[in-house]
């Protein structure tokens, strides 16, 4: 949350398409804060993307077109998609590249599942981190500032902040006094 994850993953798309190839890029249908039809950066870059509600869907809409078209698939918010770790090593196992952007822990600092599943698959792996709002700190967490029983809540700084293990209540069980 607010580490530029998003916007690596469009500088990516960006380089691809600087190499000639051809990028399917897709977003969960449960996440319209900006845009129903692109992915968007907090700053306001955008490029245009499909919704998906699971794993499949995305397999179905490669499959339906001609799979050797596409070169790259890409996907923003990977954790908010049903069953995608199987469908994207199914393209990984065919050659195809699979580029993801993702959060890998819930705000109750959860492993998200399928991102477990994709992990040991994975040829690079960059973390990235935001700015801790109480001491401006490397934050890797992502804090629910108002719990409502879901593991996923879509929204953005109104619903969620960027916090470091010190300031993180579901992370750091020490004591502080």
């Amino acid at each position: 949350m607010f580490s530029g994850k998003t916007t690596c993953l469009l500088s990516e798309i960006d380089r691809y398409s600087y190499k000639n190839k051809t990028v399917v890029v897709f977003k969960p249908s449960i996440d319209k804060r900006y845009s129903k039809t692109q992915i968007m950066t907090h700053n306001g870059i955008t490029v245009d993307a499909l919704q998906v509600g699971k794993g499949s869907d995305i397999v179905e809409y490669i499959l339906r077109s001609d799979v050797d078209d596409c070169d790259v698939i890409a996907i923003d918010e990977a954790f908010m998609i049903d069953n995608i770790s199987d469908a994207l090593l199914f393209f990984f196992k065919h050659g195809k590249d699979v580029i993801v952007s993702t959060l890998d822990l819930s705000s109750s600092c959860e492993p998200f599942y399928e991102i477990t599943k994709l992990l040991p698959y994975a040829t690079c792996v960059k973390k990235f981190t935001a700015v801790c709002t109480i001491c401006g700190t490397d934050a890797h967490y992502t804090y629910k500032k108002e719990e409502d029983g879901n593991i996923i809540s879509i929204g953005g700084s109104e619903k969620y902040e960027p916090r470091c293990w010190k300031h993180h209540p579901h992370i750091n069980k020490r004591d502080f006094e």
